[in-house]
């Protein structure tokens, strides 16, 4: 598989449009407006938290995650993420360790367990912004929006630690995990993603960050207008394909030419499992293509396909 390959048009382009104009106005990064109301809403949710009776005498880290913590959200992307941390316990993974384990550590049972976490978190929001304001699902708690603030999903999690090494010499990092009512316990790495996005978006000039932007308000408009292959690519696969272009492949003379060396790199490695089988997300701390993830690489091959035949490229 060479580099010189790239997708076969099969047409359905739309041959008029300025695509550099609409990628340098996709691109641009969200308005201070926008940022300014979701920096309200991860205000408003700290002051709940601090305003429990409960929660406020306990360990607790409250921030934005996601696209809008990462800069990376673009119109469709209606609810803010933040996240409500206990930090006073934490789930730990020994799997990448040698040797290393709760009794080596002298880590005890915490006596809290998640699910009254969760509940508490509920009371405290529904204390702080109303009943009706609330509304609670299997993952998060969706805080409805008004005039001063976006709509938030706040998740609640306790602190995850993977730790690697021997019980002489060992390290952890540090990320999130939730236990969704409807079972099964979900492992992110937002500080992570923040701290990757930042380098990479440095090393390519701004444009990885454009190009992540770009990608979404591509995804989006093509879902809007009815292609089949857009509507099963969430938001934060996009960043992660993103991710995967090398740095080398942003900084061409045109957004357009980013944009079109971006998608025939993707969709070359997207072709077989074996060309993009130690792709990560941004985080670099989970394969992106492996088991566990709910997206397959065959749908954003197709994806990326549809993508290269509506703006048209040859």
């Amino acid at each position: 598989m060479t580099t010189s390959v790239v997708p076969m048009s099969k047409g359905g382009a739309k041959p008029n449009r300025d695509w550099e104009a609409t990628f340098t106005s996709w691109g641009t990064a969200p308005s201070t407006t926008e940022t300014t109301k979701c920096e309200n809403a991860e205000r408003a949710v700290r002051k709940a938290i601090s305003a429990s009776a409960k929660l406020s005498t306990k360990d607790i880290r409250v921030f934005m995650q996601g696209s809008y913590a990462n800069r990376t959200n673009v119109r469709q992307d209606s609810d803010v993420d933040i996240c409500v941390m206990y930090t006073g316990a934490c789930f730990t993974n020994y799997s990448m360790s040698q040797g290393v384990s709760d009794s080596v550590l002298g880590f005890v049972n915490g006596g809290y367990p998640y699910n009254e976490f969760k509940n508490d978190v509920e009371a405290a929001l529904r204390n702080y912004f109303g009943k009706d304001s609330v509304t609670r699902g299997s993952k998060a708690f969706d805080v409805h929006a008004n005039t001063y603030r976006i709509d938030a999903d706040v998740v609640p999690a306790f602190e995850h630690r993977r730790f690697h090494g021997t019980p002489v010499s060992y390290w952890h990092y540090s990320g999130t995990e939730i236990h969704p009512d409807k079972g099964g316990r979900i492992v992110n790495w937002p500080q992570q993603n923040y701290d990757n996005g930042v380098w990479k978006n440095d090393e390519t000039g701004r444009r990885f960050k454009a190009m992540t932007r770009i990608l979404k308000r591509l995804r989006n408009e093509m879902a809007d207008e009815g292609y089949d292959a857009a509507k099963p690519i969430p938001s934060y696969l996009i960043e992660c394909l993103a991710w995967n272009v090398p740095n080398e492949g942003y900084g061409h003379d045109t957004l357009r030419a980013d944009v079109r060396h971006a998608i025939a790199h993707l969709w070359n490695g997207t072709r077989a499992d074996e060309a993009c089988n130690e792709w990560g997300e941004v985080n670099e701390l989970k394969y992106l293509f492996r088991a566990g993830q709910p997206w397959a690489r065959a749908q954003v091959n197709t994806f990326l396909q549809a993508a290269w035949d509506c703006i048209g490229f040859e």
